[in-house]
């Protein structure tokens, strides 16, 4: 028998028993039991889907929040980068500024702009640069993004880091995936690449979106053609 002080509680207050998903399953069962093994409870049957579809609609609620919480946070700090970006009014301190405040604020180990040129003489400016800035043969971005594939090349690429690369100079063995970030500076100039490096193979991955990094792209580019106007 229930305890009268219990059985008080559960009639002044019996949804506190309907909320409670175990202790009402636990009822169904020994409601179940007493029925006997020979009959069938189809209502018990369509309380089971049912619970089974509110459940799975509720890992979908989450994981819909989840995703829409890490947009709004990807979009934060790309749209913080772009202002960071913005900020220098010399090439070089653009430049330099790209592989410290930007490269810390995207978290991620490096950033490199690779520019092709039919020439390749060294250059003093591109020493003080410390790297950021990787001048190559024509024809080299497209090779790298293909990675030696026959595929269409896309406009930003995330991937593992190519084995055996050297355009994070000191890092590159420790960069593990990378963005790649094709670049049009306009008609009659060769094309470049933004190379993003870390060293956490999960942070870039073909699975993921590419809309913010190609704005990221896009708004560096005009840049760019500013400063080679």
């Amino acid at each position: 028998m229930i305890e009268q002080d219990l059985r008080d509680k559960i009639l002044a207050s019996p949804e506190v028993i309907l909320e409670d998903r175990d202790l009402m399953k636990a009822l169904i069962a020994a409601n179940e039991r007493a029925m006997g093994a020979n009959v069938i409870d189809l209502r018990g049957i369509a309380m089971e889907r049912l619970e089974g579809r509110l459940d799975r609609l509720e890992d979908t609620h989450r994981s819909v929040i989840a995703a829409a919480y890490e947009n709004l946070a990807g979009t934060n700090l790309i749209h913080r980068a772009i202002l960071q970006m913005l900020d220098p009014f010399g090439f070089e301190e653009f430049l330099l500024n790209l592989s410290t405040e930007v490269a810390q604020t995207l978290r991620v180990e490096s950033i490199r702009l690779v520019l092709e040129s039919p020439q390749r003489e060294a250059d003093p400016a591109i020493d003080r640069l410390g790297g950021v800035l990787q001048v190559v043969e024509p024809g080299f971005v497209a090779d790298y993004v293909a990675g030696g594939r026959n595929v269409p090349l896309r406009t930003v690429t995330l991937r593992r880091a190519l084995p055996g690369t050297a355009l994070y100079g000191e890092l590159s063995p420790r960069i593990a995936s990378e963005a790649l970030m094709r670049l049009d500076f306009g008609r009659g100039r060769l094309p470049g690449m933004l190379v993003m490096g870390s060293e956490d193979p999960e942070h870039f991955k073909p699975t993921q979106g590419t809309d913010l990094l190609a704005f990221f792209a896009a708004v560096f580019e005009r840049t760019m053609r500013r400063w080679l106007s």
